[in-house]
């Protein structure tokens, strides 16, 4: 499954019943809880990182991806939108990135 794949997925379960959807039941309890529960998928893929388990980080990846998207669907931010930013970032170096970004 691509990440469009899923992004659109993810769309299409936004109105399905939160008893038979884990992601309509996700954006149900809101933005704040899709939040909390990215940053929890989160920091379970830098445990595995910083263990040096590949498949586990793999999955664990996996995870983080999905409710990355799940988050950003809860505040009406799309992959595409994702996209278009990664796009205006383009050859641009990090380090500049972010020094554009503090100020």
């Amino acid at each position: 499954m691509s990440l469009h794949d899923l992004a659109a997925t993810i769309l299409a379960r936004r109105g399905a019943d939160p008893e038979t959807s884990w992601t309509a039941k996700l954006l149900a309890k809101g933005p704040e809880k899709c939040a909390e529960k990215f940053g929890e998928e989160a920091v379970e893929a830098i445990i595995e990182a910083v263990k040096g388990d590949r498949e586990k980080l793999t999955s664990e990846a996996a995870d983080a991806l999905y409710h990355l998207l799940v988050m950003c669907a809860a505040r009406d931010v799309s992959l595409d939108d994702i996209e278009v930013e990664l796009v205006r970032r383009e050859g641009r170096s990090g380090i500049a990135e972010k020094a554009s970004r503090s100020r």
